[in-house]
């Protein structure tokens, strides 16, 4: 099989268009799911707020497991071995490809030399009277360096217009400070504080823009320890704008480095690359204008560069990394996407929330998001949660959230605000992709589930009945066809309105899957539209391309094994591997389509569970 197999050129997919897009083509068609490309989105929340509660280590006790999201198969039967996956997130670097399948590297900082001259303004006059010292003190609060926390500028003789125009002169200059008028001991100052943890002011500023500028700032956005939601939360706070305004092509982990392509409107390079001297763990460059933004699902896919830790073979075991590019790998959707969008309950492993957003139970979906559960978390969640089983107020749960973005702040801010009879425009408070996000994990831990079975039942090889993509629509085979295919030209529904399904016993495994989820296959549409389910392909097997591979040895497991881009930068050496040492590790790296994770490409190489909550225990199991 495998020579056949090797025969086969990999496919890349089309994009699914979503319900409110659909509207805009002729025909509908069924295309292959190439969508957000959430690779291998992480369950861990911010930092923000208080630093209380388990440790990360506890709180994934709980977590799904790769049999809790319908993952059973492993496409080869060699023996595998142990390693650790991200155990430092700089062990893990994605780069994006992007639309012209260029791989996205951030390695240039400047801002771009317009054609056209433009007059920048001045320094504000107001700004002109302050001293230098000052300045001194808004740049160093601007950068978090202010002990004191605000800067007081006396203004006890000044006007009330050149207060305003002082007012407005620091928030110009020093993005990412607010002002505000105080008396002290009888005087008035003028007293500029840092808005970080503080609710942003929503409306934009109004900037002049040149006609002959694109609307749209494109730039490169590296990030570590961030996920490209929270990461544009963060942009948008300092510059004070919307995050509807950014736009960008797939999201990215948050344990990990990670590189790609952002674009915002009307924001100037200036004003961003300006960010570099306020963000810690974020680097913007790479700036250009253009005419337009940017659209989920344009990426060509990612570039990875992993490093496993604490490898426990000898080093002709790691000859079997050459099968990443000889041979396939399952395209499961990863237990880490699954466990970032599921409140699962302890006693089933269905994203029972999800679910229950489908059936249009939306008391459940409430009940599930807020109600306290088993396994450890932070503090403040376990209070919030605790108080809400305690009075079911909103206002006196939320009051126990220092972290309002969170989702379960998010809902509660919704039902305080619409009332508990009017759950759905409270759940629409959480922002459209983190609600699309639960609904694309039902249809994930389904597909996981029913591919699961589909190997079970015919084993890698295209049979009578299976689905393939002619010209973008599904086509089922006959047994004349699938005697001239591969697994390869195999693909899978996802469940949906606008899809059909194998014909052999696996089709009706869809149907019953369903069912017992009080589900109907033939009517997926949804009375709210955003949760129709239109459904989508998706190959079962892909191969990875541009695979390399090296063996390093390291003393100290807080060195970094990885040279990221800012480190080229900023003119670091790279990174010195010993040919012996106390530690082993395993460096590959490798590319893949959109929406397909680097974890499970990996799985196939150790024939292990690379689920976080499995990766932590081994993690924890070394570290005590």
């Amino acid at each position: 099989i495998l020579d056949t197999l090797l025969a086969v050129p990999v496919h890349t997919g089309e994009k699914r268009t979503c319900p409110e897009e659909a509207s805009h083509h002729d025909a509908k068609r069924a295309r292959v799911e190439d969508e957000t490309n959430e690779e291998d989105v992480e369950a861990v929340e911010d930092e923000d707020g208080e630093g209380e509660g388990e440790s990360f280590a506890d709180m994934m006790k709980s977590g799904l497991s790769e049999v809790d999201a319908g993952i059973h198969k492993f496409v080869s039967d060699h023996k595998g071995f142990s390693g650790i996956l991200k155990e430092r997130y700089s062990d893990f670097l994605v780069h994006e490809i992007g639309k012209e399948g260029k791989v996205v590297q951030l390695d240039d900082l400047s801002v771009p030399v317009e054609t056209e001259v433009r007059h920048l303004p001045a320094e504000p006059a107001e700004c002109q009277t302050l001293t230098e010292e000052q300045k001194q003190q808004l740049s160093d609060l601007q950068l978090f360096k202010n002990k004191e926390g605000n800067v007081a500028i006396e203004v006890e003789e000044d006007s009330k217009e050149k207060r305003t125009l002082l007012h407005k002169a620091v928030k110009t200059l020093y993005p990412g400070l607010e002002t505000k008028t105080e008396q002290r001991e009888g005087k008035k100052f003028i007293v500029a504080y840092h808005t970080a943890g503080k609710k942003a002011l929503a409306a934009p500023r109004k900037h002049s823009w040149p006609k002959n500028r694109g609307s749209f700032c494109h730039f490169v956005l590296y990030k570590e320890n961030k996920d490209t939601m929270d990461a544009i939360n963060v942009l948008s706070k300092f510059l004070r704008v919307r995050p509807n305004v950014f736009s960008y092509m797939g999201t990215k982990d948050k344990r990990a480095i990670s590189v790609q392509e952002i674009a915002v409107l009307k924001i100037s390079a200036e004003r961003l690359a300006h960010l570099n001297k306020c963000l810690m763990n974020f680097k913007l460059g790479n700036f250009s204008y253009k005419k337009h933004p940017l659209k989920l699902g344009e990426l060509q896919g990612n570039h990875f560069t992993v490093v496993l830790r604490l490898v426990n073979t000898s080093r002709s075991y790691f000859t079997l990394v050459h099968m990443l590019d000889r041979a396939p790998h399952f395209t499961w959707y990863s237990a880490l996407r699954l466990m970032h969008t599921c409140l699962c309950t302890r006693t089933s492993s269905h994203p029972l929330h999800c679910r229950a957003i489908l059936q249009n139970n939306w008391t459940e979906v409430m009940d599930l998001i807020l109600k306290p559960r088993p396994g450890a978390e932070k503090g403040y969640l376990v209070r919030c949660r605790e108080e809400w089983a305690r009075t079911q107020d909103p206002e006196a749960a939320l009051k126990k959230l220092p972290v309002k973005r969170c989702v379960e702040g998010q809902l509660l801010r919704g039902l305080s605000k619409y009332g508990k009879n009017n759950i759905v425009t409270a759940f629409a408070l959480i922002p459209r992709n983190n609600r699309l996000m639960y609904i694309h994990s039902y249809q994930s831990f389904v597909w996981n589930t029913m591919v699961s079975r589909r190997v079970e039942a015919y084993g890698l090889k295209a049979v009578e009945g299976d689905l393939m993509l002619k010209g973008g629509t599904a086509h089922v085979l006959s047994a004349a066809e699938a005697e001239e295919l591969t697994i390869l030209d195999v693909v899978m529904p996802l469940p949906g309105f606008d899809v059909i399904y194998p014909t052999h016993e696996v089709g009706k495994g869809y149907r019953e899957l369903l069912a017992a989820d009080n589900l109907d296959i033939n009517n997926m549409r949804h009375k709210v539209r955003d949760y129709s389910l239109a459904g989508a392909y998706r190959r079962v097997l892909i191969r990875p391309s541009d695979v390399r591979w090296e063996v390093i040895h390291y003393d100290d497991p807080r060195v970094p094994l990885v040279y990221t881009d800012v480190d080229k930068l900023e003119d670091k050496p790279p990174p010195v591997y010993l040919t012996e040492g106390k530690y082993r590790a395993l460096k590959m790296e490798f590319s893949l389509p959109p929406s397909t994770y680097a974890t499970m490409a990996i799985r196939e190489v150790l024939k292990m569970d690379t689920s976080i909550k499995n990766q932590t225990q081994l993690n924890t199991v070394w570290l005590n």
